[in-house]
C-alpha cells in the first residue's frame, strides 16, 4: 500500500522541475485574505451548515452504527453521503536507479526523479520526527477519528469574524487526504487533466474541505493511527522536488530519517508549513526555519513529548544545514552516460509500460524502478581505459570518433559501452564547446539516441562468407582473386528487375596487390576483394543479404524510402556500403561464436519496483539466425584470419582462449573496424569520423588504436567469462572438393572455356602453343585434361598455332618410307639401323622398315628431321 509500505530506492527524470513540483511549493503555505461583510455573513451561515455536519461526522468517526434521524441534519446528510468514501491511495512517486554488476555487488549509476523520495516504514523515522508532527500539527491526533471537532469549531468562528483566515484546524489524517489527493491528481498523464485535479485538491472551498473529511473519517476507519502518522510523514513536501521524512533527512542533514536528531527534527517538520520559504538550503530562510522549529520545540515541550533538559539543548542548537544533493539523470553516470541513455529508450520504446512513448516515459520518471542493468563493470573499466588511452575526445582537423562494445553470446546482454567523446545533452554546452562533447550514442541506431551508423568495410565479408558455407561449398575452394572489371549482368540477383545484380561493366580492385587464385580461406584472411567477387558470381546476391538479415543486420537509420533494410549491390559483397551501429555488428557476429543464435539487445537483466517485487519488462529475444555448421565454419575460417591473416592483431589472448576476428577499413581509411571476440563475448570497435571524410591515416596510431583495444578489453572479458574451443566446422565446410578436367583439345576456345567454368574452374588464356590441332582449336590444358582439382582451381587453355603434324605410320623400304613421309610434309629424313652399332648400308633404299623416331602419330614440327629406321643385318 502506498504511504505505509516500507519501500527501497529507485530511478526517475533529469528534466528539472514541472509545473507540478511549482504548484506543491505554491501550495505549501495557507494564504491570507481580507474578510468582507458579505464574507462574513457567509461564513456564519458556513457555521450553521458545519454545525449540522458536525453531528453526522461525530456518528460516522465515533458511533457509526448508530442512526442520525435529526432533522435539523437532514440536508447535511444528504450532502455529506453524496461524498466519496473511499480514498485511493496509490504508490508514491519514487526515484528509479540503473544498477550494474561489478562481481556479485549491484552498484547504483544513476537515479531519475521527478519527487526525490523513500518511502520507509515506522520505524525508520526518528520518534523526534513523529513527536514533532504531531506537537505541533495535531495534538489530539490520537484521541479523534480523523476530525478535530474541538479545532474545527474555533477554526470555523476565528475565521468568520477575523480579518485574516489562518486557522485551517486540519487533522494530520486530513492532510494526509488532501496530501494524496495532490498526488493523485500529479499521477496523470494529460496535463489539463492533471492540473484539473490538483486545482480541485487544492481548492479553498467548503466543499473539497468536506470531502477531506469525510475522506478523513474513511481513512481513519481502514488504517490505525501510526500507519496514517506514517504515511503522512512519507508523502508530504519539504521543499523542491523532496518528498517524504528520508529524503528530506538525507538531502538536508546527510543523515537517514531514523538518525535525525531533536532539533534536526523538529526543523524538518517546520519546513512542511510553508517549503519555499522555510527550506534551509537557502540561507535567507534559516532565520525563519530556526523560529518556526523552536516553536515546535515549545508545542513538544508543552505536550510533554520531551524534557525541559532536551528542549533547552534543542534551542540553544543552531541550524546547521548539510546539503547533499542526489544527482538525477543520465549526465551524472560519468562514462557510462551513453548506456544510461539507451536504458531510458528502451523503456521508452517498450509497450510493458505503456501505450504510448510518452505515457511509459511518465510512468518511468515516477515508477520507483529499480533496474539491474546487464553492464559488467569491470568489462566496462577495460573498455573506458582503453578508449581514454588510444582515441581522444578532440583532434585537430577532423571530428573524430570511436565506439566499443561488448555482448554476451547467446543472450545479447551488453556487458560494455563506451565511447570517446563524454556526454550532454545541454545545447548552450554543445554550442558552446563544438566537439568535444555530444548527446549521440555511437554505438547504437538512431531510434535509440544512436548516430546514422558507419559504413562497415570488409567486415561485411563475414556475411558473404557464411552464405558460401549455407549454399554447400568449402572454405578450402579455390577462386580467383584478380581485380578488374566485371559484368553486373553475370551475378545473380533474383530480388532484383531482371534478376542480375546490374547491367553494365563494375570495377573493383584489391586492397593490397593480391592476384590468382587461391583459396576462400586465404581470400577471407588476406580480406581480398576480389576473391569474394568470385564467390558471389557463384551465389545469389540477393540471399548474402538476406543472410545478413537473418543475422539482425539492418541500418542504423532509415533512408529516403523510409526503410532501414540492406542494399543489394555488388560492392556491398565485399564493402559493405550500408552505415549500421557497431551493437548491431556485435550481436551479429555473436552468432558465429554460439552455433547461430542470434539475439535482440538486452540492457536490463531485472526490474523490481520499491517492495522488492518483479515488474515485467519486455526483454530481448534470441533465436536460431543460421544453423550451428555455417556458424561453425564462418568461427573457424575467421579464427584462421587471428592466426593466418590480418586480424592477427585479435591473436589469443595471454590467457589461451580462441578468438575469431575481421578487421574491415572504407575508403581512404574514413572508418576503421575489428569485430570478434571468444566463444563466450564479442566486441566490436569502431574508429573514424563521427562527421564529415578524413583520412585517419593522417593521425599516427588512430587507425591502429582498434586492435590495442580490441585486446585490452578481450583480456578481461576472458578472465570474467572463460571461453572454450569453437564448434567443429563440418566436413562440407572445410573438404576440398575435386572435379577431374576434362579433355577439351580440338575444341573451339570458347567452347572450352564455358565448359570449364561451368565445371566451376577458373579459366586463364594461356595463348597459342604448337599443336597439331587445327588453328585456333584448343592445343591443351594446363593442368592436363584428367588432373583432380579442386573447386574453383584455375585451368590455362592453350589454342594451337597449327604449326605441327602428326608423323605418318611407315612401311616397306625405306625408299618407300621417304616417299611417305615426304608426302605428308617431312622433307628432313634420315636412315637409322635397328642395331645402332651397325653402319648403315649403301643399299638403304632397299632395306625393310621397321619404323621412326619420333614414332608414328607423335606431333611434330614439319621443319623437324624424321630418322626412319631399318634392318642392316
Amino acid at each position: 500500500m502506498g504511504c505505509f509500505s516500507d519501500l527501497s530506492p529507485i530511478v526517475i527524470d533529469m528534466t528539472g522541475l514541472g509545473s507540478s513540483s511549482k504548484r506543491a511549493q505554491k501550495g505549501g503555505a495557507r494564504p491570507v485574505t481580507p474578510r468582507t461583510f458579505n464574507s462574513a455573513v457567509g461564513g456564519v451561515l458556513g457555521v450553521v451548515a458545519m454545525s449540522a455536519v458536525a453531528g453526522v461526522l461525530v456518528s460516522a468517526s465515533v458511533l457509526p452504527v448508530v442512526a442520525v434521524t435529526s432533522s435539523a441534519t437532514d440536508t447535511a446528510i444528504s450532502v455529506f453521503d453524496n461524498l466519496p468514501e473511499i480514498l485511493k491511495i496509490e504508490d508514491l512517486a519514487q526515484p528509479s536507479n540503473l544498477y550494474a554488476k561489478q562481481g556479485d555487488e549491484n552498484v547504483r549509476i544513476a537515479t531519475f526523479y521527478v519527487q526525490d523520495r523513500v518511502e520507509v516504514g515506522w520505524d525508520e523515522i526518528s520518534q523526534y520526527a513523529k513527536d514533532a508532527a504531531i506537537a505541533t500539527e495535531d495534538p489530539r491526533f490520537y484521541e479523534h477519528g480523523g476530525v478535530d471537532m474541538i479545532s474545527m469549531s474555533r477554526a470555523m468562528l476565528t475565521n468568520t469574524f477575523s480579518s485574516a483566515q489562518t486557522s485551517g484546524a486540519s487533522t494530520i489524517t486530513m492532510q494526509y487526504v488532501k496530501n494524496v489527493l495532490v498526488q493523485e491528481a500529479e499521477a496523470k498523464l494529460n496535463k489539463e487533466e492533471r492540473d484539473a485535479a490538483y486545482d480541485e485538491a487544492t481548492s479553498q472551498t467548503p466543499d473539497r474541505k468536506l470531502k477531506e473529511m469525510k475522506l478523513a473519517v474513511e481513512v481513519e476507519k481502514k488504517y490505525s493511527k501510526d500507519q496514517i502518522l506514517q504515511g503522512y510523514l512519507n508523502i508530504a513536501l519539504f521543499g523542491r522536488t523532496i518528498y517524504g521524512i528520508e529524503a528530506a533527512a538525507s538531502y538536508y542533514f546527510n543523515v537517514s530519517a531514523k538518525d535525525l536528531t531533536l532539533p534536526q527534527a523538529a526543523s524538518l517538520i517546520a519546513t512542511v508549513n510553508n517549503p519555499a520559504k522555510l527550506q534551509i538550503d537557502k540561507a535567507e530562510n534559516i532565520p525563519a526555519n530556526k523560529g518556526r522549529r523552536d516553536m515546535i520545540l515549545g508545542d513538544m515541550l508543552k505536550h510533554t513529548k520531551i524534557t525541559q533538559a532536551e528542549y533547552d539543548e534543542a534551542i540553544a542548537t543552531e541550524v546547521v544545514p548539510d546539503i547533499h544533493v542526489k544527482q538525477s539523470g543520465c549526465s551524472v553516470a560519468g562514462p557510462l552516460a551513453f548506456f544510461c541513455d539507451y536504458v531510458s529508450r528502451a523503456i521508452r520504446h517498450d509497450e510493458s509500460f505503456g501505450n504510448t512513448p510518452e505515457e511509459r516515459w511518465f510512468k518511468f520518471r515516477r515508477g520507483g524502478l529499480n533496474i539491474y542493468t546487464s553492464i559488467d563493470l569491470d568489462v566496462q573499466g577495460a573498455a573506458q581505459t582503453a578508449m581514454a588511452a588510444n582515441v581522444a575526445a578532440q583532434m585537430e582537423g577532423i571530428d573524430v570518433g570511436s565506439a566499443a562494445i561488448t555482448v554476451e553470446n547467446g543472450t545479447g546482454r551488453i556487458l560494455a559501452m563506451t565511447q570517446n567523446k563524454p556526454y550532454n545533452d545541454d545545447p548552450e554546452v554543445l554550442n558552446a564547446n563544438p566537439g568535444a562533447y555530444t548527446a549521440v550514442n555511437y554505438n547504437t541506431d538512431v531510434d535509440y539516441g544512436g548516430s546514422s551508423g558507419f559504413q562497415v568495410g570488409s567486415t561485411y565479408k563475414a556475411f558473404t562468407l557464411a552464405e558460401w558455407i549455407r549454399t554447400g561449398h568449402s572454405v578450402r575452394d579455390s577462386v580467383d582473386t584478380t581485380p578488374g572489371a566485371v559484368n553486373q549482368a553475370q551475378f545473380k540477383a533474383s530480388c532484383k528487375p531482371g534478376g542480375v545484380a546490374d547491367y553494365g561493366s563494375f570495377k573493383f580492385d584489391n586492397a593490397t596487390r593480391a592476384k590468382g587464385v587461391k583459396t576462400v580461406l586465404e581470400a577471407t584472411a588476406q580480406s581480398i576483394n576480389g576473391g569474394f567477387v568470385s564467390m558471389a558470381k557463384k551465389m545469389d546476391l540477393c540471399d548474402i543479404t538476406k543472410m545478413a538479415t537473418d543475422l539482425g543486420v539492418h541500418r542504423a537509420a532509415y533512408n529516403n524510402a523510409g526503410t532501414n533494410k540492406l542494399v543489394n549491390n555488388l560492392s556491398s559483397v565485399y564493402g559493405g556500403t550500408d552505415e549500421i551501429a557497431p551493437l548491431t555488428m556485435a550481436l551479429a557476429y555473436s552468432a558465429f561464436g554460439s552455433d547461430g543464435k542470434v539475439c535482440e539487445p538486452n540492457a536490463i537483466d531485472s526490474i523490481t519496483n520499491s517492495a522488492g517485487k518483479e515488474v515485467p519488462f519486455t526483454k530481448g529475444s534470441c533465436r536460431q539466425g543460421i544453423e550451428p555448421r555455417v556458424a561453425a565454419g564462418v568461427a573457424y575460417a575467421l579464427q584462421y584470419s587471428v592466426t593466418n591473416g590480418l586480424a592477427r592483431s585479435a591473436a589469443l589472448s595471454s590467457y589461451g582462449i580462441p578468438h575469431f576476428a575481421k578487421t574491415g577499413t572504407t575508403n581512404n581509411y574514413w572508418d576503421n573496424w575489428v569485430i570478434g571476440g571468444s566463444s563466450k563475448a564479442t566486441t566490436a570497435i569502431w574508429v573514424g569520423n563521427a562527421t564529415g571524410k578524413v583520412d585517419t591515416r593522417r593521425y599516427p596510431g588512430l587507425e591502429t588504436s582498434k586492435n590495442r583495444m580490441f585486446r585490452a578489453i578481450m583480456d578481461v572479458a576472458d578472465v570474467k567469462f572463460g571461453g572454450e574451443q569453437f564448434a567443429t566446422a563440418d566436413s562440407k565446410a572445410l573438404n576440398v572438393k575435386t572435379t577431374a578436367v576434362p579433355d577439351t583439345t580440338g575444341l573451339e576456345f570458347d567452347k572450352a572455356q564455358a565448359l570449364l567454368t561451368n565445371l566451376g574452374f577458373t579459366v586463364a588464356d594461356g595463348g597459342e602453343d604448337d599443336s597439331e590441332q587445327p588453328a585456333g582449336m584448343v592445343a591443351r590444358t594446363d593442368p592436363a585434361a584428367g588432373s583432380a582439382l579442386s573447386d574453383g582451381s584455375a585451368v590455362t587453355i592453350f589454342r594451337s598455332n597449327g604449326s605441327m603434324k602428326n608423323i605418318p605410320a611407315v612401311s616397306g623400304t625405306y625408299k618407300d618410307a621417304v616417299q611417305t613421309l615426304r608426302t605428308n610434309g617431312f622433307a628432313t629424313v634420315q636412315a637409322q639401323c635397328d642395331n645402332t652399332s651397325d653402319k648403315v648400308p649403301a643399299n638403304r633404299n632397299d632395306r625393310t622398315v621397321t619404323g621412326t623416331s619420333p614414332a608414328a602419330g607423335t606431333a611434330a614440327k614439319e621443319t623437324n628431321s624424321v630418322t626412319i629406321i631399318i634392318k642392316c643385318s
